[in-house]
């Protein structure tokens, strides 16, 4: 395959493109992102049609279709109460689709993978915002470690078969996302879907108030899963090198400020207020992503913008 070089490469309108994990949060923006840039050559497979924790399954695909990229955004992901409840999935399932999808993209002429993780990877009191450095520095927050263990293990293996067989396997590491395709499932969503919903539900049934956990206080990232597919091709385009790379907006904004933007873009007229008895959690969470900026990438959606587009997927594909 020659010595790996960071020259940018300019992938072809028709190369064969295989999205795994092509109908959730993330690939369904990378599969919007593509269709826009005139690709005309996705490889999609639902579940049902290529199960990617059957080793023998996945070689056989590999093996007829000869995808010449792969973006890897299949996986198991859930929220603290599922990864208490099932860590043996969260653990198997994802190493075991991370494994078969890497090798077999190796063993069967890929040019280039990128594989994506998620911010959990890091320690829990890594310091903000957080650089790629932070990584295996200090222990992980406990009640999603199996996720982020197999995360790891993710980038681990990219970067072993980069140094044993030279071979062009890279990996981003999103800051939370929020966008089109998002979970807003009452019980088990993160904090900008639930706020959504929240707020939409309180303006339907015409309620006077929506109570909020905490004081509102800590400060958060968010990147809309559109910009985390620019991001995407620009890095399979322009980047080619053995660590990982941190792709965040690079702006913070507080939890209240957070539930008052969502508020206005759903229009509810009622009350906000602020339960001060229940737990904050973590006062800071950002990612430094000043290696991704350096690269010549910067996020183009505001929050704002960001939060009226989703609002309008809601209305049109999840409000009872």
């Amino acid at each position: 395959m020659g010595s790996l070089n960071n020259d940018p490469i300019t992938i072809e309108k028709s190369a064969k493109i295989f999205i795994a994990g092509h109908r959730g949060l993330v690939g369904s923006a990378i599969v919007r992102k593509l269709n826009q840039l005139g690709f005309t050559n996705l490889l999609l497979k639902s579940h049902s049609e290529l199960d990617l924790t059957r080793q023998n399954d996945v070689e056989s695909f590999f093996q007829s279709e000869k995808p010449q990229f792969v973006i890897l955004a299949a996986a198991k992901v859930g929220g603290i109460h599922a990864n208490n409840t099932y860590p043996a999935e969260f653990i198997a399932v994802n190493l075991q689709i991370q494994t078969n999808v890497i090798d077999s993209s190796y063993r069967n002429g890929v040019r280039k993978l990128i594989f994506l993780g998620s911010s959990c990877i890091y320690p829990k009191f890594a310091p903000q915002p957080i650089p790629e450095g932070a990584l295996l520095t200090g222990p992980l927050e406990p009640t999603n470690e199996w996720y982020a263990i197999a995360k790891i293990s993710g980038i681990k293996m990219c970067q072993a078969y980069r140094i044993q067989y030279n071979w062009d396997a890279i990996s981003a590491m999103p800051t939370n996302l929020y966008g089109p395709n998002d979970n807003f499932h009452p019980e088990n969503s993160h904090v900008l879907p639930a706020l959504m919903r929240r707020f939409h539900e309180a303006k339907v049934t015409g309620a006077k108030e929506v109570v909020v956990w905490g004081t509102g206080s800590p400060l958060r990232e968010f990147l809309h899963v559109d910009d985390l597919a620019d991001a995407i091709v620009y890095l399979l385009e322009n980047y080619s090198g053995l660590d990982h790379v941190n792709v965040g907006s690079g702006k913070e904004v507080t939890i209240k400020e957070l539930a008052e933007l969502v508020k206005e873009v759903v229009g509810f007229e009622g009350e906000l207020k602020w339960d001060s008895s229940k737990p904050d959690g973590t006062p800071r969470k950002l990612m430094d992503s000043s290696k991704l900026a350096n690269l010549g990438w910067v996020p183009k959606v505001s929050l704002r913008e960001g939060l009226v587009n989703t609002y309008q997927w809601y209305l049109q594909n999840v409000k009872q």
